[in-house]
This record gives structure tokens, sequence and C-alpha cells, in this order.
């Protein structure tokens, strides 16, 4: 791998921790994947060369209440004292994934700690807004929920014409019977790549949603683990994509139950036309000590021109009895007797086919975690199927 090695990352003059410095050792000696690999199958990352990209800092700005947010810089010099442990779970579980080692290497950090018994009114919005072309990105939100606690965290990656590689990280520790709300807007331009991971830990009684909308990029992939550890522990996971012309969005998820009477709820809802692709790969493992769980796993897939394509790949892996689980796919066009039902009451073909991919999507606009925000992301799935009518 030509770039991004030890020597180059030392040459930036940053303080280093034993994590950054062990991080950057991996990656410079790990693999590139390929689609050989089950992990990457589908995938485009046969197009990546990692020698096009030079690292940066993440330009972040965060709004609402910043009373729990820290943001450590490039030097750690407002790190605090523990913060080798904040990584140590997610360095662990991708110790020989590359863009994992990378972004633990090269990480701009942002940690929201939110004590115990503590609510927090508003959402903090945290922004990347990326410009500079030909750059790398290594974006990484720690939000540790004390017990009893509550925050929305919003993250938003934005950019313009500009050529760049994103590779955040999401890391979630959500305490006994805390609450934890995440949402990830993917806005960036049409020749962004991103390669991002999303880790969440629940403990006893906790409750978790990580919700994604996927709408920019060329070719984004994100991979999500959602483990429950503690009794009574819950965990949602929600998904809106859309990609046209010749994007790419690529999922892989996980829901964990490693303790008894924990439930988990996956629903996944992505559209693609032109000859844009989507791929969902889950799998719900439910481990033999997680007796009397819960989970239920759906995506749902249109495809809106002839040469789109859509996968969808669940998988269910069961080491007990006494459990309720299902998964449920589906791809193909709109449903030809809604279309009629429309157009017979005199509403116009191409009215007709926007009303359905929005009223497709309203199930999971209204699990999003800011209400407010449902609106203009409906607004902005209506411009894309515009834009495709166009094309």
């Amino acid at each position: 791998m030509p770039v991004l090695t030890p020597d180059m990352v030392r040459s930036t003059g940053a303080s280093w921790t034993e994590v950054r410095r062990a991080a950057a050792e991996r990656a410079a000696v790990a693999p590139f994947p390929t689609t050989d690999a089950e992990h990457w199958r589908y995938s485009r990352i046969d197009e990546l060369s990692l020698a096009d990209f030079s690292p940066a800092a993440a330009p972040s700005t965060i709004s609402g209440p910043t009373d729990h947010v820290t943001r450590i810089d490039g030097e750690g010099s407002a790190a605090p004292a523990n913060l080798a442990s904040l990584f140590d779970d997610s360095a662990d579980a991708s110790a020989l994934e590359l863009f994992a080692a990378l972004n633990l290497a090269n990480m701009d950090v942002i940690v929201v700690s939110v004590p115990a018994n503590t609510v927090v009114s508003e959402p903090i919005v945290i922004t990347h807004d990326f410009t500079e072309s030909a750059r790398a990105y290594f974006p990484r939100v720690v939000v540790d929920a004390g017990p009893n606690s509550e925050v929305t965290v919003v993250e938003r990656f934005v950019s313009g014409d500009a050529r760049i590689l994103v590779v955040p990280a999401l890391d979630v520790r959500t305490a006994q019977s805390a609450r934890v709300r995440y949402l990830s807007i993917n806005e960036l331009g049409p020749a962004s790549w991103l390669i991002g991971e999303q880790h969440s830990v629940g403990q006893r009684d906790s409750d978790t949603l990580l919700a994604t909308v996927a709408l920019g990029g060329d070719y984004s992939r994100v991979s999500t683990a959602a483990r429950v550890v503690g009794q009574g522990g819950n965990t949602r996971q929600v998904a809106l994509y859309f990609a046209g012309g010749t994007q790419m969005h690529d999922f892989r998820t996980l829901q964990e139950h490693a303790a008894p009477r924990t439930t988990s709820d996956l629903l996944f809802k992505g559209a693609v036309q032109d000859t844009a692709k989507s791929v969902y790969t889950g799998l719900i493992k439910i481990h033999k000590d997680a007796k009397g769980s819960s989970a239920f796993q759906t995506n749902r897939n249109l495809t809106l021109s002839h040469g789109a394509w859509a996968e969808s790949v669940p998988n269910l892996d069961i080491e007990t009895n006494d459990v309720k689980c299902s998964h449920a796919s589906t791809v193909g066009p709109i449903d030809e007797e809604q279309l009629f039902y429309l157009e017979s009451r005199g509403v116009r073909p191409d009215v007709a086919e926007r009303l359905v991919v929005l009223g497709f999507f309203d199930e999971v606009l209204a699990q999003l975690p800011v209400g407010e925000l449902a609106q203009p992301l409906r607004a902005k799935v209506a411009a894309k199927l515009n834009v495709g009518e166009k094309a």
C-alpha cells in the first residue's frame, strides 16, 4: 500500500497514542480486500486505489447542545485519560480489517459522553463538509451513554463534486436503561466513496436506534454490528437508500444477541434506478445463552429501471431454542396494480410512480429519530426521482 504507512502517519507531526500507532502498523501490512472474500462479495472494491488519496483532517462542525461533546484534535491535546479504552471493542472486532485500522490510525474523534440520569433534550448534529479533492478523511464518533441517560446524535456527510474517500467509524455504548438515537445522512457528491463501520453495544434494558439515509456518493458501503449483551436490551436498525445513475449502495448488518430476553428489529428499504445497484447482506446471530430473544429482519427493494440491479441476502444463525426470529426480503419493480389504481383515477403515470415510491419510504421516514428532518429528506428523494425521469 503506497500511502498511509506508519512513516507517513508519523511525518504529520501528530502525537499518537499506542492505539493509533498499533493501528498504523496493522494498516501497513493488511491485505487489500478483494471480491473473492465473502465480506466484499458484490462490492466495487476493485475500482478503488488508495494511492489516489492522501489523508486530511475531517472538517467537522457541531451544532446543538455541546456540554457533553469533546473533540480530540490531531495532537490529542483534548484527549481524555482513558482514550485507548474508547476504541478497544471496535479495534478488536476488526483487527484484520484494513479500513478499520486506517480509521484508528488517522481518526479525527468526536466523543459524546452523557452522564448517568441525564437527558440531552435536543439533537447533537455533527456535519462533515468535505471540499478538497484527492483526500481521504477518517472521522470517528464515539457515543458513550451512561445508565438511564438519553441522547440523539445526527451525523451528516456532505460534499460537492470533489473526488474523495471517506472512511468513518461509529462506536456506540448504551449503558443500562440508557436510550441512544443515531442518524447518519449521506449527502455526498457523485465522485465520493464512503466505506464505513458502525458498532453498538447495549447493556441491560437499554434501547439503541441506528438509522441511515443514503442518497449520495458514487460507491457507499456501511457495515453495522449491533450487539445486545444485557438482559432485556433492545436494538433497532432502519435505513432508506436510493441510488441512481451509476451509484451503488452496499450494506452489511449484524444483529447479535448475547443475553436472554433481548430484542432486535431491522427494516431496510431501498430503490435503484437507471443502471444503479444496491446490495444488502444481513445476519441475525442468537447465542446459546440468549433464550427468550426476538429478532426480526426485513429488506425491501424497488427496481425502477430495466438496467437497475438489487441483491438481498438475509441470514440466520441460531444456537438455542425458545426464540422468535424472522427474515424477509423482496426485490422487484413497482406493483402494477398500485400504478393502475392511481392512473385510473386520473393521476399521470410519472406522478403515480413518484407517489408509490414516496409511500414506500414513508415507513422508514416515520422512524427517524429527528422528525423535522423527514420532510426535507422526502423532498430530496422526490428530487432524485425527477433526475431519473430526465436522464
